[in-house]
C-alpha cells in the first residue's frame, strides 16, 4: 500500500495562498455596492467597451463634486449612449454614474445592474438620489444621432423630489468607428418656480431644449456616419 506523501502544513497554507489571492484581487468578495454595482467587474469590462468606443469628455467640470446630481441625455437606436456615458463621466469625474433603464428580468437586467443600471422606476431614481448618486436618464430614442427626444417628466419629477440638480448632457457616437464624444452643460435653472405636476413637465421640456442646443453646438454631420471635427479629436 502507496504511502501517503503529506505536505508540511505552512508549506501547503503558502501554496493555497498564491493560487487563491490572484482570483480574489480579480473578483474580490462584497465588491458591490447598496446600489448593485460593481466596480471591479466594470474595471475588468472597461478594456473590451475601449474597443467599441473610444469617448472624451467635455464640461465635466459642472457636476457637482458631491451629492446628488440627475444627469438627462439623448439616445439614438441601438446606440447604447447611457451605458458609454455613464462609464465616460465616472471615469472623468472619480464618482459612480448609474444610468436608468435595466430590464427587470434574468439574465439580462442582474448583469445590468451590476454594471451601473437602475430600473427607469421614479421611486428607484429619487432614493439614489435622496443617496447622493448620480444618476443618468436618457430621452426618448429617436433614429437621428442629433436629435434629442421627449423626456420622461416623471423620471425629472424624482429629482424634483430629491432637491436635485438637473444637467443636460449630450452624446455622440460614429456609426462607423469607435470615437464618441459626452459634453456636460450647465445645470438647469428655471427662471420661474412652479408648483404642481405642470412644473415638471416644464422641466423635461426645458431639459429636451437644451439637450437638443447641446448637440447642435457640437456640430458635425446629419447622418453621423462620415467623419466630423471632434470625432477626429479622439
Amino acid at each position: 500500500m502507496a504511502d501517503l506523501i503529506q505536505f508540511p502544513a505552512r508549506l501547503a497554507n503558502r501554496v493555497g495562498d498564491a493560487v487563491a489571492t490572484p482570483i480574489r484581487e480579480l473578483r474580490p468578495t462584497h465588491s458591490v455596492d447598496d446600489w448593485g454595482r460593481d466596480p471591479h467587474l466594470i474595471k475588468l469590462l472597461s478594456p473590451f467597451a475601449r474597443l467599441r468606443w473610444q469617448v472624451s469628455v467635455g464640461g465635466q467640470h459642472h457636476l457637482p463634486v458631491r451629492g446628488g446630481a440627475l444627469l438627462i441625455t439623448n439616445a439614438r437606436h441601438y446606440s447604447l449612449n447611457a451605458v458609454y456615458s455613464a462609464w465616460a463621466l465616472s471615469e472623468a469625474t472619480g464618482r459612480p454614474v448609474r444610468f436608468v433603464g435595466r430590464p427587470d428580468f434574468s439574465p439580462v437586467g442582474p448583469f445590468m445592474r451590476r454594471i451601473g443600471g437602475l430600473l427607469a422606476q421614479p421611486e428607484e431614481v429619487a432614493a439614489a438620489l435622496r443617496n447622493h448618486e448620480v444618476v443618468l436618464i436618457s430621452a426618448h430614442q429617436t433614429s437621428h444621432p442629433r436629435h434629442a427626444g421627449k423626456v420622461d417628466h416623471e423620471l425629472v419629477a424624482a429629482a424634483v423630489m430629491a432637491k436635485a440638480p438637473i444637467f443636460p448632457i449630450a452624446s455622440m457616437s460614429a456609426l462607423i468607428g469607435r470615437a464618441a464624444r459626452v459634453e456636460v452643460g450647465p445645470q438647469l435653472r428655471p427662471r420661474h418656480k412652479r408648483r404642481g405636476p405642470l412644473a415638471e413637465v416644464e422641466l423635461a421640456e426645458m431639459a429636451q431644449h437644451h439637450v437638443q442646443k447641446l448637440l447642435d453646438e457640437l456640430g458635425g454631420t446629419q447622418t453621423g456616419v462620415a467623419p466630423i471635427d471632434w470625432l477626429a479629436e479622439g
